[in-house]
């Protein structure tokens, strides 16, 4: 869905330097702000002859610390553009903040269905469902092949245990939001905390899920989206990330992220861990730590959204059902803490 942006809220600013930086402009250009804006901001921006691409800048106000980086962004989609992993083609980089206050980027826009909510899912021919599902593994699996020093982002890895570098960060943010009842939050990254795996380095998405993937009519993913949290880390978070957004029918334990998978038809749990560790050659995975992980760190960063939201700082225009309140954060908490069998 797309939210109306009137053209002439875009500083003239934004367009000039569009213009100077993209050379198939035909006629005017619209911008249209998609609808969303618990991250970065996107743009669809089209001209008379039906070009189409997508303009991406950091929120107005209430970031979380280190998160917005839009070169580290475009960093990823320029170091993945040659590789196997299907990507928007980056465009041009601005770094001039007289522009609009901030770094942005242009990418082309990737057409395709973005399967973000049950809604979305149902929607999908039964015959599309097993092929949405062993493409999206596929592509993160190729996206784990690829060497980060064979793309030039080597320099982004950093030393010492990623998943306890995350534990550290994610429960900092949990405690510096305006959740009152912190304790099952506490529990679940205490038992997350005392068995973190060794875990292998290679390029992790952050938030790869259906929600962030275009798909095409035939169920073929063709372009992976939104590299804001996108790192150098231990891949299989990214797996267990997929995990939590992809329910099956008759699940009793509550979703963590948007699922589109809830109508059926689609592959199971251990069918997308089966295909991804045969295509990774990766050995057994512990699929309950990295699940649990997932769960406890989307709790986490829903505390930060909902105190965002609380704070006024999403918009006046902001959804309070698409806001995870308090108590939905909590059970997601205890089922992380259940999932490690505590």
């Amino acid at each position: 869905m797309l939210a109306a942006m009137a053209a002439e809220e875009v500083p003239d600013a934004v367009v000039r330097w569009f213009r100077s930086h993209i050379d198939e402009i035909e006629g005017s250009i619209e911008f249209t702000r998609i609808a969303g804006g618990r991250s970065n901001l996107t743009y669809r921006v089209t001209d008379e002859a039906g070009h189409a691409w997508a303009l991406r800048r950091p929120p107005l106000g209430g970031v979380l610390e280190t998160a917005h980086d839009m070169r580290r962004e475009w960093r990823f989609l320029a170091a993945l553009n040659p590789t196997e992993v299907p990507v928007p083609t980056p465009r041009a980089f601005c770094d001039d903040h007289d522009v609009w206050g901030a770094d942005l980027y242009v990418m082309d826009f990737a057409p395709g269905r973005v399967l973000n909510d049950t809604e979305s899912g149902a929607e999908v021919p039964e015959a599309a469902r097993t092929v949405v599902g062993t493409s999206t593994i596929d592509v993160l699996a190729a996206l784990h092949h690829v060497e980060p020093a064979e793309v030039g982002l080597d320099d982004l890895a950093r030393p010492g245990n990623f998943v306890a570098r995350q534990l550290k960060r994610w429960h900092r943010q949990a405690h510096s939001s305006a959740m009152e009842d912190l304790s099952a939050l506490d529990a679940a990254h205490d038992a997350l905390a005392a068995r973190v795996p060794e875990g292998a380095v290679g390029i992790v998405h952050g938030d790869f899920r259906p929600g962030n993937i275009a798909y095409a009519p035939d169920g073929q993913a063709v372009a992976v989206f939104d590299w804001e949290l996108a790192t150098i880390g231990d891949p299989l978070c990214d797996l267990g990330h997929l995990l939590v957004s992809w329910t099956e029918p008759g699940d009793t334990v509550p979703e963590a992220l948007p699922s589109p998978t809830p109508a059926g038809g689609y592959p199971t749990r251990a069918e997308l861990v089966a295909r991804y560790t045969a295509a990774t050659g990766t050995g057994d995975v512990d699929v309950s730590y990295y699940l649990a992980f997932a769960r406890w760190r989307a709790a986490c960063i829903h505390a930060g959204v909902w105190t965002r939201y609380r704070a006024g700082d999403m918009g006046a225009d902001a959804d309070p059902d698409e806001v995870t309140g308090p108590e939905a954060i909590i059970l997601q908490a205890e089922t992380a803490l259940a999932e490690l069998g505590g």
